[in-house]
């Protein structure tokens, strides 16, 4: 409910007024709510892990700006260190000192050994597969379906995602000689792999993964999988890209790699990062192996260029966040997710909705109408979408903001205290009631 029930509400107009000047009134597909139909809130402020809307409606947020938020909303350090950073300038055009002391905390964490700073997740991922193809000196890529690397023209095939949110092509708008050049692969399928080698071996320049796969729900790779891949790339010349832009420094404080190849002993060729490293600002990176890196202009040939790559305000922002974030951090991410996606499972359960809270270290989502594991974006896609939009608008109106697809992962923050999961907590058996009431025929038409 508004503040003024007599008054269209806020978000409303200004949704009416965006249309008019941006496509769908957006500027990211997801947030438009055509997956759960309604209205997009438009928020004004937040903190901790709290977020208002412009008709002064308080949200529990389980969205942290997509992965970001790691220590919640307008975190009082970081805020301060941005404060502090902007009175000095916003941006120059030349080295400077954050994007230094960001790119070496990057390092220390995770197996890279030389980093480059970007703006975006997209063009972390479109830069490394340039990399990985300038290195090689070959064309083709491999990737799985359901797997979301940004919207780079090769990566766009069955990327999950806002694509299946919308139900939109995989590659409109992008030439068929550049989808002919990616081969798309099952998740989790090592068959597949191998035979994708046995074919292309000699042509692929890199295969690129998430490290866990959150663009269709949550799903983390099978056992040794992300090993068996490193190892197959290494044995046919091509390289391993590990997509962290969403696990980097989320799941661990050295991203999903801390939980599985810092343990099995392997490492990628090429990691991809993003969200965390920015703490709320626009900032990616790409990194990997220095002979690899060294490739890159201005020491090697493959040319990479970027205005406001390495900006003093985002990597400051990114910095901060990284180094507030300990062990006892990460303790209580997966505590508080564990506790949510327990809180959630009880509900449904309760109304007899069949489910699976499935995670990949902290991020977790719920898959309905399944009573299995789901390791596949096929197996994704069987499920019993229509439900997630009736729960998603009972949690809104109790005050609890998820993400507005069934297709993406759930954040918690570190800010999410008793107070908001009481919120959540007290918002569940209504919106388990409400899922398990919605028919297929209620689901939004997307249009």
């Amino acid at each position: 409910m508004t503040k003024d029930d007599s008054a269209v509400p806020r978000s409303q107009a200004l949704f009416a007024r965006a249309k008019a000047v941006s496509p769908g009134g957006v500027n990211s597909p997801v947030r438009a709510f055509r997956a759960v139909g309604g209205t997009p809130r438009f928020m004004a402020s937040s903190s901790g892990a709290f977020l208002t809307d412009v008709d002064g409606n308080r949200y529990v947020d389980l969205v942290s700006s997509w992965g970001p938020m790691l220590l919640g909303h307008a975190h009082p350090e970081v805020i301060a260190a941005v404060n502090q950073t902007v009175s000095r300038g916003t941006s120059f055009g030349t080295p400077s000192e954050p994007e230094v002391l960001l790119a070496e905390e990057i390092v220390a964490r995770t197996p890279v050994e030389e980093v480059r700073l970007v703006s975006s997740g997209t063009e972390a991922t479109m830069s490394a597969i340039r990399l990985a193809r300038g290195f090689t000196g070959r064309d083709l890529i491999i990737k799985f379906a359901g797997c979301y690397h940004g919207h780079v023209d090769a990566l766009l095939a069955e990327a999950g995602s806002g694509l299946v949110t919308l139900g939109l092509p995989g590659t409109p708008g992008v030439p068929k000689d550049v989808a002919a050049a990616t081969v798309v692969l099952p998740y989790n399928d090592r068959a597949a792999v191998e035979a994708a080698f046995a074919e292309y071996g000699d042509q692929v320049a890199c295969l690129i993964t998430e490290a866990a796969a959150g663009n269709m729900g949550a799903v983390p790779p099978l056992p040794g999988f992300n090993a068996f891949l490193a190892d197959i790339c290494s044995k046919n010349g091509a390289l391993f890209i590990s997509d962290e832009v969403m696990t980097g420094f989320r799941v661990s404080r050295s991203g999903h790699w801390g939980l599985d190849g810092a343990v099995e002993g392997w490492k990628p060729d090429l990691l991809t990062f993003g969200k965390v490293m920015g703490g709320g600002f626009p900032a990616a990176a790409f990194g990997g192996r220095a002979d690899i890196m060294e490739h890159l202009a201005p020491v090697g040939p493959v040319y990479q260029a970027g205005t406001l790559s390495g900006n003093p305000v985002a990597t400051t922002a990114g910095l901060t966040t990284l180094r507030l974030a300990n062990d006892e951090v990460y303790a209580r991410l997966d505590h508080t997710a564990a506790q949510i996606g327990s809180m959630a499972s009880e509900a449904l359960t309760a109304e007899g909705v069949e489910h699976l809270v499935q995670g990949a270290g902290n991020l977790f989502s719920i898959f309905w109408g399944v009573d299995e594991a789901v390791t596949s974006f096929a197996q994704a896609q069987k499920q019993e979408s229509h439900r997630y939009g009736a729960f998603f608008h009972a949690m809104l109106e109790a005050g609890v903001y998820l993400p507005p697809s069934a297709f993406e992962a759930w954040f918690v923050s570190a800010a999410h205290d008793d107070q908001a999961l009481n919120i959540i907590a007290a918002a569940l058996p209504a919106a388990a009631r409400a899922a398990a009431e919605a028919q297929p025929d209620s689901a939004p038409t997307i249009q």
